[in-house]
């Protein structure tokens, strides 16, 4: 097919925004009001007001933050879906003894300056087998995320 000089596309602009769907709520914010009013509604009429004060009202809290308080310009779902990430995951916590590198006067505040300074151990290759290459590259590594 040639080529067509006088043929316009137009380029979809604010790609990122959600339409609205219902009035001024998009289906998301829709979702999450109606689901938090229907279980706040159930709640009242079939538990003791007690239990719809202590477990409706907050509830309707987080259908609330969830369908319009955004975090740093990103919805509240994602927040919350993070968070949760975060806190389930496994963490590393690497530790690093302050002096162990080869600069011997005053200790820096910022220990960046003496990741350009110290020597990497690399072990000998012996021979030019693929094992000795495959470790060579792995302590290359080690020591480049290390350091």
């Amino acid at each position: 097919m040639p080529y067509n000089k006088g043929v316009r596309f137009e380029v979809p602009q604010f790609i990122e925004i959600e339409d609205k769907i219902f009035g001024p709520l998009t289906w998301k914010q829709f979702v999450y009001m109606g689901g938090g009013a229907g279980i706040a509604t159930a709640l009242f009429f079939m538990m003791p007001f007690i239990v719809f004060i202590a477990i409706g009202i907050p509830i309707l809290a987080l259908s609330f933050l969830l369908s319009f308080y955004p975090v740093n310009n990103r919805s509240f779902s994602v927040f919350v879906e993070t968070f949760f990430k975060f806190t389930l995951n496994t963490k590393l916590y690497l530790w690093r003894k302050k002096g162990t590198g080869i600069y011997k006067g005053n200790e820096p505040e910022d220990l960046s300056i003496l990741s350009n300074q110290t020597a990497a151990y690399i072990p000998p290759a012996e021979g030019n087998n693929l094992q000795s290459l495959s470790r060579k590259l792995e302590m290359t590594a080690l020591n480049n995320k290390n350091g």
